[in-house]
C-alpha cells in the first residue's frame, strides 16, 4: 500500500489521526473550563497512567480546548534536575499572551511580576553568566513573587495571572507533563498555590500529567492533593476503540481491514494507543493492497516488534547501567515465576521488591541503590509498598526476548 498516504502517527506525544476512547475525558475538561470561566469551584486536574497511553496527546488536545475557548495557556515538562521557575515562567508568559487582554498596563503589571519571579532563582549577587532573561519587554515588579520562597511567590503569582484572566471572563490553563518529576518543594508549593488559588475562585487551573504513582508524590508533597486535584486514570483501549483507531485513519484513505486482522492487532497491541500506531504504520507500509488480513498483520508483526524494540523498549534500556538491566531482568523473572507457579499477575505485572531480591539471590537492602536510580529515572515506579512495577507496558516481555 502507498507509504505517502500512510496514515499512522507512532510519535512520541503526537497525536494520532483519531483520538479514540478519550471523549469522556475531553468532555469533562470542557465542563471545567466552563465552570471555571463562570466562576464556578473546581479542581484542577492530574492525568495518570504508563507510558505510551498517550497522557501526552490528551493534555495537549485539553490545551488546545482551552485555546478554543479564548483562555491563555502554557505547557513546561518537568525534569528531575530542574527547578520550576524557568519552565513555568516561560510557560506562563505564552499564557499572558494567548490571552490577549486589552489594556497594556495591566499586562505589562503581570508580566514584570513574572519576570521578578523568573528572576529570582538566581539569587542574590549571582554572576551574570548564571542569570536567566526571560525574554520579556517589562520591568521587574520588585517586592511580588520574589520573596525567595517558592510558595509564597507562586501564590502571588498565581494571584495576579488570576486576575488578568477574570478581568474577560476566562481563564488560564497550566499544563505540566512528567509532573511526578517535580521537585519536592516544587510540588509542595505548587499543591499551595492550587489550593489557595481555588479557595479565591480565581480562574486559573493546573493540568498535569504524570506516570501512575504521581498521586503518590503530591499526597506526600500535602495531605490534601486527594481533594484538592480531580484524578483521571489513562488507560489502554477497549476493543471497540482500539478498532476505531485503526479504522477511522484508512477508512478516510479509502482502505479497510477485516475483523480478523482487527482481532491480530489487538492481541499484539495489548490496546495501548502507541502500540496501536506502530503496529498499523508496519502493516500498512507492508500490506499488498486493501483489505488488511490476518496474514498482513503476521508479516508485519515481526517488523513492528524490531522497531519497538529498538525505538521504545531498547531506548529505555540503555540508559540503565549495568547494574540496574540486572535489577529489571530479575523484575521480568520474577514476574515470570509468578505466572509459572500458577498465580495471576495484575495488569501491569507489579512484582515484590522481596521477590526481585530472591532471583538475585540478594537481601532486598543492597538493591536499593539500583532501585531507586531506576525509580528517578521513570524506568519503574511503585504503586503502593514493597511492590514495583514496568512504567512502560510490555517491558517484561521485551526483556525476557532477550
Amino acid at each position: 500500500m502507498d507509504p505517502i498516504r500512510n496514515p499512522y502517527a507512532p510519535g512520541a506525544g503526537q497525536r494520532p489521526p483519531e483520538l479514540a476512547g478519550r471523549g469522556p475525558q475531553l468532555a469533562a475538561f470542557g465542563v471545567v473550563l466552563e465552570r471555571v470561566s463562570h466562576g464556578r469551584p473546581e479542581r484542577s486536574i492530574v492525568l495518570t497512567g504508563l507510558r505510551g497511553v498517550g497522557k501526552t496527546v490528551l493534555l495537549n488536545a485539553m490545551r488546545s480546548a482551552a485555546v478554543r475557548r479564548g483562555w491563555g495557556t502554557g505547557k513546561l515538562e518537568a525534569r528531575p534536575d530542574q527547578g520550576l521557575r524557568r519552565p513555568l515562567s516561560s510557560a506562563l508568559h505564552q499564557a499572558v499572551r494567548e490571552l490577549g487582554h486589552p489594556d497594556p498596563e495591566s499586562v505589562t503589571h503581570v508580566l514584570g511580576v513574572i519576570r521578578s519571579f523568573a528572576e529570582r532563582d538566581a539569587g542574590p549577587g549571582a554572576k551574570v553568566r548564571d542569570r536567566w532573561h526571560p525574554g520579556i519587554d517589562a520591568p521587574a515588579v520588585r517586592g511580588r513573587a520574589d520573596s525567595g520562597d517558592i510558595e509564597i511567590d507562586l501564590v502571588e503569582l498565581f494571584t495576579d495571572l488570576g486576575g488578568l484572566a477574570a478581568d474577560q471572563g476566562r481563564g488560564i490553563a497550566v499544563c505540566v507533563d512528567e509532573m511526578q518529576d517535580v521537585g519536592p518543594d516544587d510540588v509542595s508549593a505548587l499543591c499551595a498555590a492550587c489550593h489557595e488559588i481555588s479557595q479565591s475562585g480565581l480562574p486559573v487551573i493546573v493540568v498535569g500529567a504524570g506516570l501512575p504513582h504521581l498521586p503518590a508524590v503530591l499526597s506526600a508533597a500535602k495531605s490534601y492533593s486527594e481533594r484538592l486535584f480531580g484524578y483521571q486514570r489513562i488507560d489502554r483501549l477497549d476493543r471497540e476503540n482500539a478498532d476505531l483507531a485503526l479504522r477511522v485513519p484508512a477508512e478516510a484513505e479509502d482502505a479497510a481491514y477485516d475483523e480478523e486482522a482487527l482481532a491480530a492487532l489487538y492481541d499484539a497491541t495489548g490496546g495501548y494507543p502507541y502500540f496501536i500506531q506502530a503496529y498499523g504504520k508496519t502493516v500498512w507500509d507492508l500490506a499488498p493492497h486493501s483489505p488488511i488480513t490476518v496474514a498482513d498483520v503476521a508479516v508485519a508483526a515481526p517488523e513492528a516488534e524490531r522497531e519497538l524494540a529498538v525505538g521504545f523498549f531498547g531506548s529505555r534500556f540503555e540508559r540503565a547501567t549495568p547494574g540496574e538491566r540486572e535489577y529489571l531482568r530479575a523484575m521480568a523473572d520474577a514476574a515470570s515465576a509468578l505466572v509459572g507457579s500458577g498465580e495471576t499477575l495484575d495488569d501491569i505485572e507489579s512484582v515484590l521488591t522481596a521477590d526481585v531480591a530472591a532471583v538475585l539471590g540478594k537481601k532486598p537492602q543492597s538493591l536499593s541503590p539500583a532501585r531507586d536510580a531506576l525509580l528517578k529515572k521513570g524506568l519503574i515506579y511503585s504503586g503502593e509498598r514493597g511492590r514495583i512495577a514496568f512504567t512502560v507496558p510490555h517491558f517484561g516481555a521485551f526483556l525476557r526476548s532477550r
